[in-house]
């Protein structure tokens, strides 16, 4: 095309957000606090909500199709026990809707081999064995992208290590409307930060929290009860030095700053008011309050997953029933796009 338009400014569109998690098993305390602590509290800002169990992303590693359908159905438990409204926000299954893989095709059109190429995620992942990965492991930033578009999504929340892709998204969307001439994709808006939006190891401070982490000790599942949940906390690594009254005093200190940030974020609190109330105290002072603050928060939400867990066919139809708001949404635009590619 000879002439360029400029990019859709997300003033024409409505305020929707748009985030999907992998279900992957094993949700830590690092999933609830970096991603559904946030779903749950944007579902009450002046957003329209749009939240999805990205199973067909799971796909990209061979999953066990039972324990895959189980995991879908353990988080969709998950965003529900944290607080999550299915009338308030869309819930539903990626597979679901058709538009995402549909429109995930467009994409894949769209995007340039080298975009791809630098996709680090793309890299750490496949590692050395790049050539046996799966080309859906190599593409899936594409159907990320139409995960977002299909919804018309002005903002997402994400952590540091999805910003890559986000910014793939922006890219598709702006080369989407250079080469039709037109303004039709929005371009989306990062939400990001929050204490413990990245929640690290208990074992080691440099490193995420991950339920992949050979040792249980490093993370606190979901799952977890108040015992299993407070040995773990007091067997978590530290140093030898007092809390500080300021943020500065955790520069250099990744243990003592992760334990802050996640006490902080359970507390719905600043790290800067934290350390006013425990600046002074010592580990053995403060894990008691951690532990307390961690299963105050952390075993309704283990209870009532476990309740829904037990009800398999009402968590069915409450996906089945956000499917089926997700498609009156998505539908429309993937028609729209078919339209204005020529495919329909």
């Amino acid at each position: 095309m000879s002439k360029a338009s400029k990019p859709a400014p997300i003033g024409k569109f409505k305020k929707r957000v748009f985030s999907g998690v992998q279900p992957s098993g094993g949700l830590t305390l690092g999933n609830y606090l970096g991603a559904i602590k946030r779903f749950v509290q944007m579902q009450d800002d002046d957003f329209e909500t749009i939240y999805c169990v990205v199973d067909l992303h799971a796909i990209t590693v061979w999953q066990n199709p039972k324990i895959l359908r189980q995991n879908s159905r353990e988080l969709a438990a998950s965003f529900i026990a944290s607080g999550l409204d299915p009338t308030k926000s869309i819930l539903f299954n990626q597979s679901a809707v058709p538009a995402h893989a549909q429109l995930g095709w467009v994409f894949n059109c769209v995007a340039r081999m080298g975009w791809m190429q630098r996709m680090t995620q793309f890299k750490d992942k496949a590692g050395k064995n790049a050539q046996n990965a799966s080309l859906g492991l190599f593409g899936y930033p594409a159907l990320m992208a139409a995960d977002i578009l299909a919804y018309h999504a002005t903002h997402v929340p994400v952590g540091d290590d999805q910003k890559q892709h986000l910014e793939l998204t922006r890219d598709i969307a702006i080369k989407f409307n250079h080469d039709y001439e037109v303004d039709f994709f929005p371009i989306t808006e990062p939400v990001i930060g929050g204490p413990a939006a990245r929640v690290m190891s208990l074992r080691d401070g440099t490193k995420k929290m991950s339920k992949s982490d050979p040792s249980d000790l490093s993370r606190i599942n979901m799952t977890d009860n108040s015992d299993l949940i407070a040995n773990k906390i007091k067997k978590a690594k530290t140093d030898q030095h007092g809390l500080p009254s300021e943020p500065k005093g955790l520069e250099g200190r990744a243990e003592a700053q992760n334990l802050v940030s996640i006490y902080a974020a359970l507390g719905n609190e600043s790290i800067e008011n934290v350390l006013k109330e425990i600046g002074g105290k010592q580990f053995s002072e403060f894990k008691p309050m951690l532990v307390e603050r961690a299963i105050e928060v952390l075993s309704p939400i283990s209870r009532e997953m476990a309740r829904l867990m037990q009800d398999i066919p009402q968590l069915d139809k409450l996906l089945d029933d956000g499917a089926l708001k997700a498609n009156l949404i998505s539908e429309p635009i993937l028609q729209k796009t078919f339209d204005i590619i020529g495919v329909r």
